[in-house]
């Protein structure tokens, strides 16, 4: 397991760790339901610095690029960001990353142990093209504020008004004598924040910056799950695998319709002419049903899907799931059996499962 940056500062404050994708995570500092509280309500302070960052540098970099994910690369703007995916010739996810576009790079943040599977896959297909992928984890990092005070707390960081920037976009800021990328962040259901970008020398000057600011609570990864379910938001490695088509987890913001041809790029288009998937991520409601990833879900005598995440969701008052399920069953509230000698129902919700 590779140890966080700042393992020895988050152990003072008593916080539990557990590994993700063969890296070290905080899981939370010992009550999820106030990191909860604060990244919903007030401002969390989460350490993403176990995410992977892969750069690409070289004249043909957003060329080479955009023909190899799902999303527009090449006319995005200096400074701006953009969701995407990288798939198979076949449809099927390799995985995803969110693109920031520097003036002399291109970088990949990548879920935890993702980044040796990303690169062999471009390296692949990179043949003739004057671009370089490096590994950019062991000097950059990543850090996220999440909820309403965000803009307080930068504000009294930088030392005067700051106004956040919007989803995708961002600006260069120095904070703790370190320069710094903010990019804005939000998640279906009303939640906004920023994500910083921190050379790892610098993390723990930032770190202490941050929670020097005031009403500042560090959150764990427990609790960011919490969030990211009750927002419908899938992750790769748990709600997406290398069989999964984006479309299937409502990927529709990762790709861009007109933007020329990419790898799986056929694919896409068929099943985007025909209307439909067989199956769609979906919203579960559990009531108080303890399910496990995995668990098949049935209609009748009929197996129409299966679980993904399970969390325990604070907004609905009850454990809620993502979870794929067949789309003759998606309508909200159509009830599902769950695999196992009585193991009860299960109803279809909309997501996200909380409102703006």
């Amino acid at each position: 397991m590779e140890p966080l940056t700042l393992h020895f500062v988050h152990e003072r404050v008593g916080a539990r760790f557990i590994s993700v994708g063969g890296r070290e995570v905080v899981a939370g500092y010992g009550d999820v339901g106030a990191e909860y509280g604060a990244a919903r309500d007030a401002v969390a302070l989460h350490d993403a610095s176990y995410r992977e960052i892969l750069r690409i540098t070289g004249e043909d970099r957003a060329s080479f690029l955009h023909g190899m994910v799902t999303q527009e690369v090449k006319n995005l703007p200096v400074g701006s960001a953009a969701y995407a995916a990288f798939i198979t010739v076949k449809g099927a996810m390799v995985g995803d990353a969110r693109i920031l576009k520097r003036e002399d790079d291109l970088l990949l943040d990548l879920e935890p142990g993702l980044g040796a599977k990303v690169r062999e896959f471009l390296d692949k297909y990179l043949i003739s093209e004057d671009a370089e992928l490096h590994d950019g984890t062991p000097d950059l990092a990543w850090l996220k504020l999440l909820g309403p005070r965000t803009a307080q707390v930068l504000a009294a960081v930088l030392g005067g008004p700051f106004e956040l920037p919007a989803p995708l976009s961002s600006c260069k800021a120095a904070i703790a004598g370190q320069d710094v990328w903010l990019l804005g962040t939000a998640l279906p259901g009303g939640m906004s924040g920023v994500d910083i970008l921190v050379p790892r020398a610098g993390l723990e000057a930032v770190w202490a910056a941050l929670v020097g600011a005031g009403g500042v609570k560090p959150a764990g990864f427990d609790a960011l799950e919490l969030v990211r379910v009750e927002a419908g938001v899938p992750r790769y490695g748990q709600d997406m695998v290398d069989t999964t088509i984006p479309l299937e987890a409502n990927l529709t913001n990762a790709i861009s319709y007109n933007k020329g041809c990419y790898i799986g790029q056929e694919v896409i288009a068929r099943a985007t002419f025909r209307g439909h998937m067989n199956r769609k991520l979906a919203g579960l409601l559990l009531g108080e049903k303890d399910v496990a990833p995995g668990t098949e879900l049935r209609r009748g005598e009929k197996k129409v899907g299966w679980v993904t995440s399970v969390v325990s969701s604070p907004a609905k008052g009850q454990r809620v799931a993502l979870g794929y399920v067949h789309r003759d069953s998606l309508e909200p509230g159509t009830e599902l059996t769950l695999g196992g000698e009585g193991a009860g129902t299960v109803t279809v919700a909309a997501l996200p499962f909380t409102a703006s």
